[in-house]
């Protein structure tokens, strides 16, 4: 069961990566919205930029800084300075790709260092949707807590008293596109 703690808005950081225009970059650019309206660290990472290009303007990740790197971890030296900061760090949500290297890489390290992962689901993706499903069920076998956008947003929020809640509230009303994932939890999965 996937709980996020109470105490998430001021422990978590949101942690993604440059992406391709499709459904994830909107998942992604909700994600990113819902994370500054609660005022929730972002970490951008880009995945050398100097070949695969800049991360797109679609993501709505203008003004924040963006930590190149060529490593598949996100755990740079510099993404682990930027993390610094953030007192009692214990949860991260990640969101990205590609699913199956910079986005399992992260997990895998996160978890090393007894930090909680949350994974977007909906939110990450990869060139393979066997890739991208094998590695879900991997990070999910090694202890990662596998959610959705809106369930990702509707945890951190808690109560529909929440202070913040009417402007999320507007991103969870936007139209979800198909994320590719929902075949593979009709009938028998041996995956998930």
């Amino acid at each position: 069961m996937c709980h996020l703690r109470r105490d998430i808005p001021t422990t978590s950081s949101i942690i993604n990566l440059h992406i391709v225009k499709g459904s994830t970059g909107v998942i992604v650019r909700a994600s990113t919205k819902a994370a500054r309206i609660l005022e929730i660290p972002v970490i951008v990472t880009e995945q050398y930029p100097k070949g695969l290009g800049p991360t797109v303007p679609e993501l709505g990740v203008e003004g924040l800084q963006k930590y190149s790197k060529t490593c598949f971890s996100m755990l740079t030296p510099e993404v682990r300075e930027a993390l610094q900061p953030i007192p009692n760090l214990r949860s991260v949500i990640l969101c990205g790709i590609e699913t199956q290297a910079c986005i399992m890489s992260t997990t895998l390290d996160l978890l090393d260092k007894g930090i909680d992962v949350h994974v977007i689901a909906d939110a990450c993706s990869s060139r393979s949707q066997v890739d991208r499903l094998i590695a879900l069920s991997r990070m999910r076998q090694s202890g990662a807590f596998l959610t959705t956008s809106e369930g990702v947003m509707l945890q951190l929020l808690q109560d529909a008293s929440h202070p913040k809640f009417r402007e999320v509230q507007k991103l969870l009303k936007e139209p979800a596109p198909d994320s590719g994932l929902l075949s593979f939890f009709q009938g028998q999965n041996p995956i998930f």
